[in-house]
């Protein structure tokens, strides 16, 4: 056997040896020893950031999640269920304009302008319904109460916050549907406000989801 053909059996040798070793490190070591770090450090963002109630995970505290009622038959949209509080409008509308964004775990923004049509008769009808369904026998909603995260989605399309603004405007709404005094749902909301993170990064918010858990809990205690 010749010397270059000796010397092309070593190159490919090495160049399979080196294959395997990297495959190892790179494809079990490592994914391996990152995954054991992320379990042991941080296993509640490693696994989603869920969040429980009764034992189940109910959803994520990163990804927003509609409170509707059942869709019935014949309807294109299905109704939000009054007696939660309600997250912000999600975009981009499915089949027949049934919105499927929270359903398929869709991403993104409307791409329309500021003054495009449709965007602006989206916002005014999604204005005037906050004002009716969040006004009561006792508490008239005013239209320069409503915040703009009320009647515009998140450039994501799955925000899980809300403004304390927002939610402000919707305690006597969900006070009056569960049967509660309007101070036991303002208190409840106190107790989920979020303050800026650090004290300066970002704005206070709400996270919907652990604020509907709490009240759910707080009904059944009631």
């Amino acid at each position: 056997m010749n010397n270059s053909v000796t010397n092309t059996l070593r190159l490919l040798g090495a160049g399979l040896r080196a294959l395997l070793v990297l495959t190892l490190v790179t494809g079990a070591i490592y994914p391996l020893a990152v995954t054991g770090i992320a379990q042991a450090l941080f296993s509640d963002t490693a696994n989603g950031s869920e969040i429980k109630a009764d034992g189940k995970v109910v959803g994520s505290s990163l990804i927003g999640q509609p409170y509707n009622l059942p869709l019935k038959k014949g309807e294109q949209t299905p109704e939000p269920d009054l007696r939660w509080f309600q997250g912000r409008p999600q975009n981009g509308l499915g089949v027949n304009g049934v919105n499927t964004r929270y359903k398929l775990i869709l991403s993104g923004a409307t791409n329309r302008s500021a003054d495009n049509r449709d965007l602006i008769d989206w916002v005014t009808a999604a204005k005037a319904a906050v004002v009716r369904d969040n006004s009561t026998a006792d508490h008239k909603v005013e239209p320069s109460e409503v915040p703009a995260d009320a009647v515009t989605s998140s450039g994501s399309g799955l925000d899980p916050d809300i403004s304390p603004q927002y939610a402000e405007i919707q305690v006597h709404r969900v006070a009056e549907r569960n049967g509660l005094s309007v101070a036991r749902v303002e208190k409840l909301l106190k107790e989920h406000t979020e303050s800026r993170t650090l004290g300066f990064i970002g704005e206070p918010r709400v996270n919907v989801l652990e604020l509907n858990i709490a009240l759910k809990d707080l009904v059944a205690k009631s």
